[in-house]
């Protein structure tokens, strides 16, 4: 390989390593915890002022599940089929869909199937025996039906569309339910997170990228209800930060 073109495979690897720690909602501390790496030399790494070693690329391939030839971008083989790695992130399973790091990335994301709440149980007593006096054991109400899901921030644009069950979508102040046809578009710089919606796995595919179309229909400050689409005129419209943008694909 001719000098330039091992000066420009490296200079690729720290746009490719930020786009997937912002990708899998990381931070550079989480990164440095689970590597051994410090926080100054990912920063540099990340902004191409450290030129990028096999012994910091191990670790961090290791740490992102995925193989060291993607944060690399290695030569490409020909081949245009993708051969999926899926890695466990918070609870969710990630499916990358795309090759290679940086620029716009895709993925299957799935949500196990929610948790049914527990049920207050009845009040228990036994005998205690001679005394003829009974203890009471009670059984506390808990469930995760209610719990709002946790929220991330990061640069860019994401854009969802769900296959199969019900995604609940928190962003910013909204919450709204998506089932399966129903898509959202928003900026990641407010506040989202994801969560399943139903008693069975919600699949969705996202897409991930520093650019993105805004969809044209406004997302309603609702609890856990469906979005309806309204009449635009086939324009699409600019909106700010904490709008989001829902459709059905038929």
């Amino acid at each position: 390989m001719a000098d330039d073109d091992l000066t420009d495979v490296l200079t690729a690897v720290g746009p490719r390593l930020r786009a997937l720690r912002r990708a899998q909602g990381s931070t550079l501390t989480q990164i440095a915890e689970a590597t051994g790496i410090s926080l100054s030399t990912l920063s540099r790494l990340e902004s191409g002022q450290r030129r990028p070693t096999l012994e910091l690329l191990l670790p961090l391939a290791k740490a992102y599940a995925v193989p060291l030839d993607e944060l690399v971008g290695a030569p490409a083989t020909g081949d245009p089929r993708i051969h999926p790695r899926p890695f466990t992130r918070h609870g969710q399973t990630f499916v990358p869909l795309t090759r290679y790091l940086g620029g716009l990335n895709a993925y299957k994301q799935i949500l196990p199937a929610r948790k049914p709440p527990r049920t207050a149980g009845t009040a228990k007593t036994s005998d205690t025996g001679k005394t003829g006096r009974t203890a009471k054991t009670d059984k506390s109400t808990e469930t995760t039906a209610d719990t709002r899901p946790a929220q991330s921030v990061h640069e860019g644009y994401e854009w969802i569309y769900v296959l199969s069950g019900r995604l609940r979508l928190a962003l910013g102040e909204h919450d709204l339910v998506l089932g399966p046809g129903e898509a959202a578009e928003f900026d990641t710089r407010t506040p989202h997170g994801f969560a399943n919606a139903g008693d069975r796995p919600v699949e969705f595919l996202s897409l991930f990228g520093p650019q993105g179309e805004r969809m044209h229909v406004r997302a309603r400050p609702a609890k856990a209800v469906s979005p309806r689409p309204e009449a635009t005129g086939g324009r699409a419209g600019r909106r700010g930060r904490g709008e989001a943008g829902t459709e059905r694909r038929s």
